[in-house]
């Protein structure tokens, strides 16, 4: 821009006065350059100024000058501001990918011959995590898993998608069972949400799927807490696993009973199971429409279950032109044969 003004200076008939446009340059640099470069720009301005005035001694270039001098002054404040923001940003994020690996931390890619990949996408552009959620752990019962959503967005449900996730990674070892694990959650939920009261206490709750994978494979055990169903990918054909008996979600046992069901369903080597929130199904696009995810997945091949998800994040987004109104995990899961799963077992 320096130059360009400088340029049209010189060779334009003095009339025009282009060197008055010489202060927006450092104004620019503050955007983009540290502070000592800024100033830089604005002496080299500047010295331009005064090059122009041997040239046009009637450019009123005294007034130009003084407008250089003060604007590269404001110019160098607004870039030092700038930069103690973007450190402070930069802390900012770090903490929170660090609450991410906390909340959300990396999952093992494979567990007793099954194969996990994982996939979260915040429906905020900066947000780093939100109140979906979801774990797998081996354990001495099994391979077990937590999908949810805590309702509601920001701090306070990260706070709750915490509490589900801390109390699951203890109750998946201790529990024999799929009911004490979700009855432990049912508490944890309860007593953070009345940790945290607020007037609609009552509709403060969260969608949980557990599934668990017994070690000698073969089936997998179903409790959906008012979840999206998952589907099952057999030879070709995908199923829905809708629950035999609806089980209340988190926080809502009160109210609505505690009856929770389990369901058992064939998992063969080969299968894929796909877990995920509502902000997969209920994806819209322009026209409002849901997301297909059954006759997606049916489309799919026996991919690889990182291929499959990595294609679900394309499919989504290209779906919802480029923009997720709500957050989004999933997991998708792939049964080995029992050869891998033996050796790869987890000792009771």
């Amino acid at each position: 821009m320096t130059a360009l003004i400088a340029g049209l200076a010189f060779s334009t008939p003095r009339e025009i006065a282009f060197s008055r446009l010489l202060p927006a340059a450092p104004a620019l640099a503050a955007a983009m350059w540290p502070v000592f470069p800024t100033i830089l720009l604005g002496a080299f301005c500047l010295l331009l100024m005064i090059v122009l005035s041997f040239f046009y001694t009637d450019l009123g270039t005294q007034y130009t000058a003084a407008a250089i001098v003060a604007v590269t002054l404001a110019a160098a404040y607004g870039s030092h501001v700038r930069l103690q923001r973007e450190e402070m940003l930069f802390q900012i994020r770090l903490v929170a990918d660090a609450a991410q690996k906390v909340l959300l931390r990396p999952l093992p890619r494979r567990i007793e011959g099954v194969e996990i990949e994982s996939l979260y996408l915040a429906a905020q552009e900066q947000a780093r995590i939100g109140g979906d959620f979801y774990e797998a752990i081996g354990t001495p019962h099994g391979v077990r898993l937590l999908i949810g959503d805590v309702r509601g967005k920001g701090l306070s449900a990260v706070g709750a998608a915490s509490a589900v996730i801390s109390c699951f990674r203890e109750a998946a070892y201790d529990e024999p069972d799929l009911q004490g694990v979700i009855h432990r959650l049912e508490i944890a939920v309860t007593r953070h949400s009345a940790a945290f009261p607020a007037q609609d206490q009552p509709e403060h709750f969260a969608t949980a799927l557990l599934a668990e994978i017994p070690h000698d494979g073969g089936c997998v055990r179903l409790l959906n807490c008012g979840h999206p169903p998952p589907l099952i990918a057999h030879h070709g054909k995908v199923r829905v696993l809708v629950p035999t008996i609806a089980s209340p979600p988190l926080n809502l046992a009160a109210l609505i009973g505690d009856r929770y069901w389990v369901d058992v369903v064939a998992f063969a080597p080969g299968d894929q199971l796909l877990l995920y929130t509502d902000g997969v199904s209920e994806a819209r696009d322009h026209a409002g429409e849901f997301f297909p995810l059954p006759d997606w997945l049916r489309r799919q091949g026996l991919e690889q279950p990182r291929e499959l998800l990595d294609r679900l994040h394309r499919a989504l987004l290209q779906h919802s032109g480029g923009r997720l109104d709500d957050d989004i995990a999933a997991l998708a899961l792939r049964s080995s044969d029992a050869q891998d799963r033996g050796s790869v077992g987890i000792e009771g």
